[in-house]
């Protein structure tokens, strides 16, 4: 069975959303990222997929998720996106990290782009750390 990483925001609309697209891009196969929200919005943030399009990634067909506790039972490494204070976000049994990261919410393309990159360069690193040897 595929290693399965879970990405976690509260609105699973933007930050979530970007890491799981990405990671499911650079894994090539070898891996498999999902994500949810605790109180997931009814869509998925404009300017995310507006910045994601820009990077050959199309999430305009995505739709933001309830985070379950399937999902967190089947996830080998779960990432919390900006919860660290927050008490939406779950406490979980597998190995789990926060990513702070801004919330794009509310933010222009050129903000989007700036935490769009960021999220980038961490799945880059999570993936490589996930390799065995």
């Amino acid at each position: 069975m595929k290693k399965t990483v879970l990405f976690i925001c509260v609105h699973n609309s933007g930050r979530s959303q970007m890491a799981e697209a990405y990671f499911n891009r650079l894994a090539q196969g070898k891996a498999q990222a999902i994500s949810a929200g605790t109180e997931p919005a009814d869509k998925v943030n404009p300017v995310v997929v507006e910045a994601m399009l820009e990077v050959g990634i199309d999430i305009s067909h995505n739709k933001p998720k309830t985070l379950t506790l399937e999902m967190v039972e089947q996830a080998e490494r779960t990432i919390t996106m900006g919860c660290g204070s927050d008490t939406a976000c779950p406490v979980t049994l597998t190995e789990m990290e926060d990513w702070k990261l801004e919330d794009p919410a509310g933010k222009t393309l050129s903000e989007v782009r700036i935490i769009r990159d960021e999220i980038k360069i961490r799945v880059k690193q999570l993936i490589k750390d996930m390799q065995p040897g």
